[in-house]
C-alpha cells in the first residue's frame, strides 16, 4: 500500500504536467499568492485574532487541509468515488463557513464601509500621547487604591487590541473617558453595573456590567471567588490584562495569560500597569510579570 502511494507520488513529480507547472512559475504567480496571503492575514489579525472564534477557525482550517489532502490521496489511488465524495464534503464545509462566521463577516463588511477606511488602516501615523497614557495610569491606580482601601469589589479588563466580542452580547456600552470618579461610580455597591467587569481600551471605558468567561482550571484554589475566576478566564482567551480588587480582603491582583499575581504594594501594581498600557511588547510584559511572580514565591 505504502509502496503504491510512493510510486504514484514519484510518477506525479516526474510527470510533464508537474514539470511544466514548476518551470512556468513566475514572479507574477508569486506576487498573486503574496497578495492572497496578506489579505487573509489582515482579516485574521483584525477580526479573528484574540476572539472567541479564533480556536474554531484553527480547527476548521486543520479539518479542511486534512480533508483536501485525504481526497487528493484517494483520487491518486484511483478511488474516484470516495475522492469525489470527500471533495463534495469539503465544498459543503466551505459554504457552511459563511453561516458559521456570519457575525465576523458582518463586522468585516461594516469595517470596510466605514468612512476614511484606507486612511485609518494604511496611512495612519498617529503616535500615542504619553501625557494621555500617564493620565490613564494615574486614574486607574487611584481608583484601584481606593477600592482596595474600602474593600469595594472591582474587575477591570485592559485590552491591548479592542475586541467587541467581550461586551457586544452582554454589557452596557459606556464609551467615556477614563476617570477615577467614573470608575468608582460604576463599582459603587448595589448599582446596576457594579457586579460585572469594566472593559478599557486606550483612554476609553468601552463598557461595564460585562460577563466574562470563568476559568476551568481544576487546580485553582477554592479561595478565589467569581471575580478572580472571571479575570483568569478572560486572560486565558485574550491578550487582555484583568485587574481584580477583592470585596472580602481588598487585595489587588492582575491576571495575564491565565496567571494571577497578587500585589502587596500599590507602587509595584502601578509599575506593571505602566508596562501593560505602555508600548512594551507582550513578551516583555510577560517576562517582567513572571519575574515578579517568581520573587513572590521565593518570599
Amino acid at each position: 500500500m505504502l509502496e503504491n502511494v510512493l510510486k504514484i507520488y514519484s510518477d506525479f513529480l516526474n510527470s510533464s504536467e508537474f514539470v511544466w507547472k514548476a518551470t512556468t512559475f513566475t514572479f507574477k504567480d508569486f506576487f498573486q499568492i503574496l497578495i492572497v496571503v496578506l489579505i487573509i492575514s489582515y482579516i485574521y489579525m483584525k477580526f479573528i485574532r484574540n476572539t472567541q472564534a479564533e480556536k474554531l477557525v484553527r480547527g476548521i482550517l486543520f479539518f479542511i487541509i486534512s480533508a483536501w489532502i485525504f481526497s487528493a490521496i484517494l483520487i491518486a489511488l484511483e478511488f474516484q468515488i470516495l475522492g469525489q465524495i470527500a471533495q463534495y464534503l469539503l465544498t459543503g464545509i466551505l459554504l457552511s463557513m459563511v453561516i458559521v462566521f456570519q457575525p465576523e463577516l458582518r463586522k468585516l463588511l461594516v469595517h470596510l464601509g466605514q468612512t476614511k477606511f484606507v486612511a485609518k488602516n494604511f496611512f495612519s501615523f498617529k503616535k500615542d500621547n504619553n501625557e494621555q497614557r500617564t493620565n490613564v495610569i494615574k486614574e486607574i491606580t487611584e481608583a484601584v487604591k481606593y477600592c482596595s482601601r474600602v474593600k469595594r469589589g472591582a474587575l477591570i479588563v485592559v485590552q491591548k487590541e479592542q475586541d467587541k466580542s467581550f461586551y457586544n452580547e452582554v454589557g452596557t456600552t459606556i464609551n467615556a473617558n477614563i476617570s477615577t470618579e467614573l470608575i468608582l461610580t460604576i463599582f459603587f455597591p448595589n448599582t446596576p453595573l457594579h457586579d460585572g467587569a469594566m472593559v478599557i481600551h486606550k483612554d476609553k471605558i468601552l463598557a461595564a456590567g460585562v460577563l466574562l468567561p470563568l476559568t476551568e482550571d481544576p487546580k485553582l484554589s477554592w479561595r478565589y471567588g467569581t471575580r478572580h475566576r472571571a479575570a483568569i478566564g478572560a486572560s486565558e482567551i485574550s491578550d487582555s490584562a484583568c485587574i481584580v480588587v477583592s470585596e472580602e480582603t481588598g487585595d489587588i491582583s492582575i491576571a495575564i495569560d491565565g496567571i494571577l499575581r497578587k500585589y502587596e504594594d500599590i507602587t509595584k501594581f502601578k509599575e506593571d500597569l505602566e508596562r501593560i498600557i505602555g508600548n512594551e511588547t507582550s513578551e516583555k510584559i510577560e517576562n517582567a510579570f513572571m519575574q515578579n511572580i517568581w520573587k513572590l514565591r521565593k518570599k
